[in-house]
């Protein structure tokens, strides 16, 4: 009976109180963040699921895109279904059932000491390196390999860039290269997204007639010739060295070369 007294003698006290005293005016903020802290915990927890689905369909339209099939009036998902996902070992450059390609989370790998590495060479900026990648094969009428889709990330200016590279059949010429995720600056990093900057890549080359990695983001044309070469972004030089790096690293032999390798030889 007591305890309940003194309950409502501190509720009458506190109501009592002056509205600008320091004492309600502490106990009001802290009420108001607890509660909206509360309110907005629940949102997302709530939101999670949506914004998973999301994140999903906006990276299928991307392989999309960057394969040159997406028709923003279809279905996303029935889309996507044309293409096969697996799972390559970068070290062997060899398909692995050990994980479902349709689950297998490429960042969360990169982040797993299991089956990821520390880089001490490290030309990408991305600290450490999953050890298997998710690919997607889209394949022609008669079920031949038509395109090949490689996820490829790292650092610019301002932010790790990633994106997607697509290649021909026979794992050397490029027909696409789009980033669906960055935070480079506004009209100078960000042209990545320049649709005029990305028509170069098309048509360009990865490797010369005797495997050698040739491809370059410059400002002037390497002696190897324009075939390898993509123009470095204006004002965005050091954007342009991180495309650089990081697209020659994931074709690379620390990346996908020895499956670019099986997949020109057969041997997938």
């Amino acid at each position: 009976m007591s305890e309940n007294t003194e309950n409502k003698g501190f509720i009458r006290r506190f109501l009592d109180a002056p509205p600008d005293s320091v004492s309600k005016t502490v106990i009001v903020a802290v009420a108001l963040c607890l509660v909206a802290s509360m309110i907005v915990s629940a949102a997302a927890v709530a939101l999670r699921p949506i914004q998973e689905v999301n994140a999903l369909k906006d990276k299928q339209i991307n392989i999309l895109q960057v394969a040159g099939i997406y028709d923003p009036e279809a279905d996303v998902v029935e889309a996507f279904a044309a293409f096969e996902p697996k799972v390559v070992e970068l070290e062997t450059g060899k398909f692995v059932d050990r994980f479902d390609p349709k689950t297998f989370d490429d960042r969360a790998a990169s982040d797993d000491p299991e089956i990821s590495v520390a880089l001490a060479d490290d030309p990408a900026g991305i600290g450490r390196q999953a050890q298997f990648k998710t690919v997607y094969l889209l394949r022609d009428d008669s079920g031949a390999i038509d395109k090949v889709i490689l996820p490829i990330h790292g650092y610019g200016l301002w932010s790790t860039l990633y994106g997607f590279i697509a290649l021909e059949e026979n794992g050397n010429d490029i027909f696409a290269l789009q980033f669906y995720e960055h935070a480079e600056t506004p009209g100078l990093g960000a042209e990545v997204d320049n649709p005029r900057w990305k028509s170069q890549w098309n048509g360009k080359k990865l490797t010369d007639e005797s495997g050698d990695l040739k491809i370059s983001v410059s400002k002037t044309v390497p002696p190897a010739g324009p075939e390898y070469h993509i123009d470095a972004l204006a004002g965005a030089t050091l954007t342009s060295v991180g495309v650089h790096n990081l697209v020659r690293f994931w074709m690379g032999e620390a990346g996908f070369e020895p499956f670019l390798k099986n997949l020109n030889e057969g041997n997938l």
